[in-house]
């Protein structure tokens, strides 16, 4: 079986995380857990931001007010599927005694908040409307 599969199947079964080498100090199983919490706060906030974008702003051009929804909405169903996957390979790292996992997922992250945020500038500042 795959790596991949077997991290997923992590995901519906956290026991089995235990199952993998020493329990670590239970402090950073909770800073984990933590930084699983505040991303999934960050994915809540793009889904808002992104239905936020599509009902408040109708004047917008469609293709326009869609594209920078559905950005942020992809954007936050991302964080959210991210969120749990990194919560898993950080887990068994710790268990295993491995160094952490590191991640490209921020800067992508960060990256396409950037170009809505730009594309609103934009829309704000010349009032695009359909």
């Amino acid at each position: 079986m795959s790596g991949f599969v077997r991290g997923l199947r992590l995901w519906f079964a956290p026991q089995r995380v235990r199952e993998e080498g020493e329990t670590p100090d239970y402090r950073f199983s909770l800073a984990n857990e933590r930084t699983f919490l505040a991303w999934i706060r960050t994915a809540l906030a793009l889904v808002g931001g992104g239905f936020a974008v599509d009902q408040f702003l109708p004047d917008l051009r469609w293709g326009v007010r869609v594209g920078m929804a559905f950005a942020l909405l992809a954007a936050g169903a991302l964080c959210a599927l991210r969120a749990v996957n990194h919560w898993v390979r950080c887990e068994r790292a710790m268990r295993r005694g491995e160094d952490l996992p590191v991640s490209r997922f921020p800067t992508l992250l960060g990256l396409a908040v950037g170009l809505v945020a730009g594309a609103m500038v934009v829309v704000v500042l010349f009032g695009w409307s359909g």
